[in-house]
């Protein structure tokens, strides 16, 4: 009964001879604890039958009670405590061993076993329990994150990072992986065309959008290797642009990260523009964004935390909650604000001043710098794992 289910699927896949007979008795746990009963409970009353008539026999009746106090003593040593603690640390040694007593022994007593089971299963169901519909095992997924999670010595560190990051794509959201509207690169058709080569000749992206005046009046998406093959031209204008522009993509604010890999799988898609209700565009999220979630960084950036010497953390604060959590293996909350700067904001309810220290969420933060309108950089001060 202690066996490891999964463990033992697994050995049956392998064509293991005992797991396989153990696997074939644990479908109908009924019979398997109805056949060990019964056999457990014919020994204990012959036994204590046995024992009676001895002590009757050596000292008369006045023996029976230190028969019965001996016979207890050595079933509870080597038939309960003993062998069941052996099989609770050793349980597939036993169950594979024993597998192969109980089969035939199921086989001979089926009759008796079928009869004891039917009056049980009778008696369960006037309180409602159907054993038939209990068979199945099942995992939840916070309960396979938790074995994932205790995982972490029998496999490399990056591979198991990468798995409990697939097990919290579900509960993330497009929103938490995107580059903010303020922070996205494009081409303002509104700019002089020197202004617009420029962008193309320095962009570390490989695909710009390309809006009127406002990010909101996006008109497509420009890719840089096309553009780079006619700026060189002489008469390139602002029109090579736009009859080269791919179709935007939209993509609703509240999307589940899972949700949006497969679209842009189906739609054969690398990029898409972030909206809101209203329509007005949030941020900017492309498939290495997503697969980021997954593989981790997939290139060496700066991505604005330095750790220092006495074990504080220097944060850029425009970086994203779950972005630190990963770095620092904290559990900032990532329901409401996506980053520092929000999180601080919204717990202070104000812009703080440089200076001023906070216990957000049980971290200790210190405000490094700010500006007109937003935190920009921040202190995470050491403290003892365990008290946040």
């Amino acid at each position: 009964m202690t066996i490891n289910r999964y463990r033992l699927k697994h050995l049956v896949k392998k064509h293991h001879r005992g797991a396989t007979k153990a696997h074939k008795l644990l479908k109908r746990p009924d019979r398997l604890i109805g056949l060990i009963l019964l056999g457990n409970n014919f020994v204990n009353v012959l036994a204590s039958s046995i024992v009676t008539v001895i002590s009757i026999r050596l000292g008369g009746e006045s023996a029976i009670a230190i028969g019965a106090g001996a016979l207890t003593l050595t079933i509870l040593i080597f038939a309960e405590v003993t062998p069941k603690t052996l099989a609770a640390i050793r349980p597939e040694s036993l169950a594979f061993l024993s597998a192969w007593i109980y089969v035939p022994l199921l086989k001979i007593f089926y009759p008796i076993v079928w009869i004891v089971n039917l009056i049980c299963n009778l008696l369960l169901r006037i309180f409602g329990i159907h054993v038939s519909k209990n068979r199945q095992e099942t995992i939840n997924k916070e309960e396979l994150r938790s074995i994932v999670s205790e995982a972490d010595s029998l496999m490399p560190t990056r591979y198991h990072n990468m798995m409990l990051s697939i097990l919290n794509l579900e509960s993330a959201t497009i929103e938490d992986v995107m580059t903010p509207r303020n922070e996205i690169i494009g081409i303002d058709l509104e700019d002089p065309i020197e202004t617009i080569i420029e962008v193309l000749q320095n962009s570390r992206h490989t695909r710009l959008p390309v809006y009127k005046k406002s990010i909101n009046r996006v008109l497509g998406f420009l890719h840089l290797r096309t553009a780079l093959s006619f700026t060189q031209q002489p008469e390139f204008d602002k029109q090579h642009i736009t009859k080269n522009l791919i179709k935007p993509y939209f993509i609703p604010e509240n999307t589940p990260l899972h949700t949006q890999m497969q679209y842009f799988k189906n739609e054969r898609i690398r990029i898409g523009l972030v909206v809101d209700e209203y329509g007005d565009v949030l941020g900017l999220v492309t498939l290495e964004d997503l697969l980021q979630e997954i593989v981790g960084e997939l290139v060496n950036e700066d991505l604005g935390v330095f750790k220092q010497s006495d074990g504080s953390y220097l944060v850029d604060a425009s970086l994203t909650v779950r972005e630190l959590n990963r770095i620092a293996n904290w559990e900032l909350p990532t329901e409401g604000p996506k980053t520092i700067n929000g999180l601080i904001i919204e717990f202070m309810e104000t812009i703080p001043e440089p200076g001023t220290s906070l216990k957000l969420h049980g971290y200790p933060v210190e405000i490094i710098k700010r500006n007109k309108n937003s935190v920009t950089q921040v202190k995470f001060l050491p403290f003892k794992t365990g008290h946040h």
